[in-house]
């Protein structure tokens, strides 16, 4: 079985969303059939050992390959979302990323006590997305039983933001 090139799809868009920063765009892997079959095989291949019970992404790109990461390893997904955008009661937590401040929104009763989550996100910077996700999956008293990205950007050490919490990742960026 022939292998696509993951990290060759990942392209540089400097200066977004502003100047300094150099954002990774996964667009063109999605494109790619093969590139996007691949991509959640493996996160799935990584995550299988963990025995979730469901998958709780980060809007908006998390949700691109979050809801079929779920499928793959035959779990349920939640939707972590933007202020406001969920119907019913919510639980919230504030987050910093590297050019702002944001915040992200639950379900209140998505989780129940004892059930293990991955948490998804395409990409793992600093680590406040994730770290915001996993402050709500346990404040509703899930455990989180790991974080899986598409894409680590090593060098910024989100990795350590995210301690204890096993993290997984399948492209790495190093500089």
């Amino acid at each position: 079985m022939s292998t696509v090139d993951l990290k060759g799809l990942v392209r540089d868009i400097p200066d977004f969303p502003r100047p300094g920063i150099v954002f990774k765009d996964i667009t063109p892997l999605l494109l790619d059939a093969a590139a996007l079959d691949q991509a959640v095989s493996e996160l799935a291949a990584l995550a299988r050992p963990l025995s979730v019970d469901l998958v709780v992404a980060a809007e908006a790109r998390g949700f691109i390959l979050g809801a079929a990461l779920a499928r793959e390893l035959g779990v349920g997904f939640v939707p972590a979302r933007k202020p406001g955008k969920l119907p019913s009661q919510t639980v919230s937590a504030e987050y910093v990323l590297e050019y702002g401040i944001d915040a992200l929104e639950m379900h209140a009763d998505a989780l129940a006590g004892g059930i293990r989550v991955l948490v998804h996100d395409d990409l793992l910077a600093t680590g406040g997305t994730a770290a915001a996700v996993c402050k709500l999956v346990e404040e509703l008293g899930a455990v989180v039983a790991g974080c899986a990205f598409l894409v680590e950007l090593s060098f910024l050490d989100g990795r350590a933001r995210l301690a204890p919490h096993e993290v997984l990742t399948v492209i790495e960026y190093t500089d």
